[in-house]
């Protein structure tokens, strides 16, 4: 039987003091993005900008030292880029051509893939292959960055398609052996890609309504950590849903073992896998997976699965806490990915459409907020020798925060069991920022057939808009470093 926990979020948020006592009013970050002895987690220490120079941790407006380590081929490719993808109406024209017909007449379609190929993609993406990609994780580990390699298929259809989608993770998991160690920091999978949607679907719905009803039973039901907390939305699932059929737990079965046994490998080569989070209707089967999974190979002080949590979600900081308390519980060291979210628009057009009210924050202030109470409380945790984080953010405040708390609280630069990270081909001042001040930065490095990740690269667009547009430190930066290299040449 599962082990079930007593949701207790509500007393253990009365110990959590934030990472940003200060007022919301002075977070000025660039934009929301793009996963033991028993113990009530120990109240943290406030840390505000003014607190320990936090703003002297690391200079991030000083483009010569934060670029040095840059080509400037790479510099002017990075500044056309960002310039693209910064204007919307080339956003809204490239996704209507994607969608359109054009793409079924063949001449037309490889003009645009080629297009595409030489700009966006090749700036967004690591490339269409693992030995292309490693090529790329090689220059970011000269630059001293590390990469996480995302294979970027999702939303596999059948077990054919998802078996085959598992191959190709597995082929990532083996490419890191002929690379540099510690290059690569993790190895990314959205469980949508070795899980059909609607099995997803209807297993979150199961969750959700034995949350509801706890005399419900789920025969399949695998040892996990909270799932839900008080003020989870269940708003997806409005009646009972009827039990899973024989086929749907073989296939569900088939899940467990593709994700074990991608699991396995990682531990083999020892480099983690982070698991992503997804849209809310999904989550939960989503959570179930991932942590029934850490359970099993999170072992020795050695998290090697890591879930993520999107601090945009109300009962984000609510379900950290009581997963973690969980796992204390079950002597499981845990890992998680801290992120804002990239699901926005769709998340409040699904809760509208069902007449309640949007699972997200109301204000880019309280995720901002949520997302720093978070990283505060994680930082906490590896400082008492526990778990292990992801900081992966875009907001520069919320970087020098976190600098700021790791260096209070004593816990090293270089630490195994914390890393920040942002996207491939964004917020580079940030990346650089980070590792020139000595803590270990990941860029999250997507690849693939161009074709195979033109759908990722869709949804980046369509819900990243105000990350897009809000790259203007970069391109300011990258601009500033092009012409004082171009002033130095000439004079």
């Amino acid at each position: 039987m599962a082990n079930r926990v007593i949701p207790a979020a509500s007393k253990l948020l009365k110990t959590i003091r934030p990472l940003n006592s200060a007022s919301t009013s002075t977070i000025s970050g660039i934009s929301p993005p793009i996963g033991f002895s028993e113990k009530t987690p120990q109240a943290t220490t406030a840390i505000t900008p003014s607190d320990n120079a936090a703003t002297n941790l690391s200079n991030f407006d000083d483009a010569d030292k934060l670029f040095a380590s840059v080509s400037t081929s790479r510099l002017l490719r990075t500044a056309l880029n960002l310039h693209l993808v910064g204007m919307e109406p080339m956003v809204d024209i490239g996704m209507w051509v994607m969608r359109s017909r054009l793409m079924q007449t063949p001449l037309i379609k490889d003009a645009i893939l080629g297009t595409i190929r030489s700009t966006i993609y090749d700036h967004f993406c690591a490339g269409e292959n693992p030995a292309a990609t490693g090529k790329s994780v090689l220059e970011l580990n000269e630059a001293g960055l590390r990469g996480m390699l995302v294979y970027a298929l999702e939303y596999a259809g059948d077990n054919e398609a998802c078996d085959r989608n598992l191959q190709g993770f597995l082929d990532t998991v083996e490419s890191t052996k002929s690379l540099p160690p510690s290059s690569v920091s993790f190895i990314i999978l959205k469980i949508t890609a070795i899980c059909p949607m609607n099995l997803l679907q209807r297993v979150s719905d199961l969750l959700r309504w034995q949350q509801q009803d706890p005399s419900f039973n789920l025969p399949w039901k695998r040892d996990t950590f909270p799932i839900f907390s008080e003020s989870s939305p269940l708003y997806h699932t409005l009646k009972k849903p009827e039990p899973l059929t024989p086929e749907e737990e073989r296939d569900l079965e088939l899940v467990h073992q593709r994700l074990l046994k991608l699991s396995q490998n990682c531990v083999e080569v020892n480099v983690p896998l982070s698991i992503d989070a997804e849209y809310t209707s999904i989550q939960p089967a989503i959570d179930y997976l991932t942590y029934s999974s850490a359970i099993i190979y999170n072992k020795d002080d050695n998290p090697i699965v890591y879930g993520t949590i999107q601090a945009y979600l109300k009962d984000a900081k609510e379900r950290l806490l009581l997963a973690t308390k969980a796992a204390d519980k079950m002597g499981v060291p845990m890992g998680f990915k801290v992120v804002r979210g990239a699901y926005m628009s769709s998340e409040g057009k699904l809760a509208s459409s069902l007449g309640y009210k949007s699972p997200i924050h109301d204000c880019i202030e309280d995720t901002h907020v949520c997302y720093n109470d978070c990283a505060s409380f994680m930082l906490e945790r590896i400082a008492n020798g526990s778990d292990a984080v992801v900081l992966a953010t875009h907001n520069v405040e919320s970087g020098r925060l976190a600098m700021a708390k790791a260096h209070e609280i004593g816990v090293r630069k270089v630490h195994q069991k914390l890393e920040f990270a942002q996207l491939y081909g964004m917020a580079e001042s940030l990346s650089f920022g980070l590792k020139n001040a000595g803590f270990q930065v990941s860029k999250y490095m997507p690849f693939g057939p161009i074709q195979l990740v033109l759908p990722y690269l869709l949804r980046r667009a369509e819900e990243n808009r105000g990350l897009l547009n809000a790259s203007s430190l970069d391109k300011q930066l990258t601009r500033e470093e092009l012409m004082r290299r171009l002033k130095a040449a000439i004079f």
